[in-house]
């Protein structure tokens, strides 16, 4: 199974931005559902962002306007744009994929297929 691997994590002030991006040792298939999906500690991992096989994206309601998934063809990566940064969004982020499902869900029990962790700390 490909792995993935989280990067572009880091330390930001409130209101700054960071960009995270997922690579794979293989093809990420794009018509299968990937996912970012963030950790603090003494908290179940949630979902933040899902993009489907057809294009579809969801983003966490709180995250809604600031945070954008999108898959980079060229560079076999999934990527998450994190702008107006709040420290409530400070926590460890991985990234996802599906070996099935094509449905964009933030559910993380269709995702197979998980990264280390980025870990992103946003300061007020």
């Amino acid at each position: 199974q490909a792995q993935l691997v989280e990067s572009g994590g880091g330390s930001v002030q409130a209101g700054g931005s960071l960009t995270l991006s997922c690579g794979s040792s293989g093809r990420i298939r794009s018509d299968l559902i990937m996912g970012w999906f963030r950790q603090v500690p003494g908290k179940e991992r949630e979902g933040v962002a899902s993009r489907g096989g057809n294009g579809g994206v969801i983003i966490a309601h709180y995250m809604k306007g600031r945070f954008t998934i999108s898959y980079n063809r060229v560079k076999n990566t999934i990527d998450l744009q994190m702008d107006s940064l709040k420290p409530e969004d400070t926590g460890l982020y991985y990234c996802a994929t599906s070996s099935r499902f094509r449905v964009a869900t933030l559910s993380r029990t269709m995702y197979d297929s998980w990264g280390q962790g980025t870990q992103v700390t946003v300061s007020s």
